[in-house]
């Protein structure tokens, strides 16, 4: 039985044997860049991700790009003119939002732990509030009378269920995220008093879901729980926010989410939708779906070095940039990412070799003992499925070396 392979990245060109991001040879990308490490991030394959995702889902479902994936300004600017709306999770991301031009009506707030500056912005930006826990409702409420404006809101909702095969459980059981559903009939009722204006709910189960029955599963509950707890609402539900939990593959021998088969049930929801919730609008958030694989991250090698009889590529990047290759972003067995030596796609000379960092720790790793072109000091390597979670997800400080660059292209 064969081992388990990577699935083959694809939209990436090559071109007199390199890899090519964003139709530029990435020798010639890092040129102009000009240092490494930096992230890269494709226009194009951006707008084809949407394009898909748009295609497989019912006209019906708004189409919401959460920034926690991938705030950096340039990349949400992009992003904002090809979905319906942006959800943020800081009031930093709020700022990145609002300068993207995105109108305040389709900006929505979540976060377990608002800060008083971060819900007194949001009221005065006019956003979406997904409120969390009692203690945020008499803040909006406070803010709402200082500012003349009732603070627009949402609860929400820690649902009964889990969701199945997520890579990350955010709601079903104890969670810090969301209002428990059986206390929420309470909380709208507060909502009403307070006078604040009620739209609707924000149900997100999970992250990192690549089994689409299961992420099927979610959404028919989803809907449910919104059904049985907008008879409590002080008012008409405007909209539902399924969340999203899509995953894309990282590893050997992780597929593809049937994203058709996801479309194809969202079709029931909207029609169920339709008739039990008349006038409210269904929307599907997602972060690393749309972005995740539109990003390369990119080091170059600055030794090479024979240990025992192993090849160890040490580069100029490493964890401090790139947590979640590294296998130190929540992976329980450490697995290798999709890598390659980017200047030598096509080179005939393969050899095993890990891939590590220039920090004094033994977790400084992007590549443990992987089949890779043959490589030497000055080439390239390149990281797949970088888009989701880089940067802003490591911890840059550390060992006080260089941050990456960003570029979209």
């Amino acid at each position: 039985m064969s081992a388990p392979v990577h699935v083959e990245p694809t939209g990436y060109a090559v071109i007199d044997g390199e890899l090519a991001i964003g139709g530029i040879p990435v020798s010639r990308l890092a040129a102009r860049v000009g240092r490494t490490p930096f992230y890269a991030y494709d226009r194009e394959r951006l707008r084809t991700r949407v394009g898909e995702v748009r295609a497989a889902l019912p006209a019906a479902i708004e189409l919401h790009y959460a920034i926690k994936a991938n705030p950096m300004p340039a990349l949400v600017g992009f992003m904002a003119g090809l979905v319906d709306g942006l959800d943020v999770a800081s009031g930093a991301e709020l700022r990145v939002a609002l300068d993207a031009g995105v109108d305040p009506r389709d900006i929505s707030f979540a976060g377990p732990g608002k800060s008083e500056v971060e819900l007194l912005q949001s009221v005065a930006a006019g956003i979406l509030v997904n409120v969390e826990s009692p203690r945020e409702l008499k803040a909006l409420a406070d803010h709402s009378a200082r500012l003349g404006r009732p603070a627009r809101v949402a609860l929400r909702v820690n649902p009964d269920y889990e969701l199945r095969s997520s890579g990350m459980k955010m709601g079903g059981g104890p969670k810090q995220f969301g209002i428990d559903a059986e206390q929420v009939p309470g909380v709208l009722a507060e909502i009403g008093r307070l006078g604040l204006a009620f739209e609707g709910f924000h149900i997100f189960s999970g992250s990192q879901n690549l089994r689409a029955e299961a992420i099927c599963e979610a959404q028919t509950k989803g809907l449910e729980l919104a059904l049985r707890l907008a008879q409590h609402a002080p008012s008409p539900v405007k909209t539902v926010n399924l969340g999203g939990g899509f995953g894309i593959p990282y590893f050997p021998g992780e597929p593809r989410l049937d994203l058709a088969g996801v479309g194809r049930h969202l079709s029931g929801i909207v029609e169920q939708a339709a008739s039990s919730l008349p006038g409210a609008q269904l929307v599907i958030e997602l972060g690393r779906y749309l972005v995740g694989e539109a990003g390369v991250y990119v080091c170059r090698v600055v030794d090479r070095k024979i240990s025992r009889g192993e090849v160890f590529l040490v580069t100029d990047g490493g964890m401090h940039h790139h947590l979640a290759a590294s296998g130190n972003f929540g992976q329980v067995i450490r697995k290798n990412y999709p890598v390659a030596i980017g200047n030598r796609m096509t080179a005939d000379r393969r050899e095993k070799a890990s891939v590590v960092g220039p920090l004094c720790t033994p977790l400084d790793l992007l590549a443990d003992r992987m089949e890779l072109a043959e490589a030497a000091v000055g080439d390239l390597v390149v990281v797949f499925q970088s888009g989701a979670y880089g940067p802003t997800a490591s911890p840059q400080a550390f060992l006080s070396h260089p941050a990456p660059l960003e570029v979209l292209v």
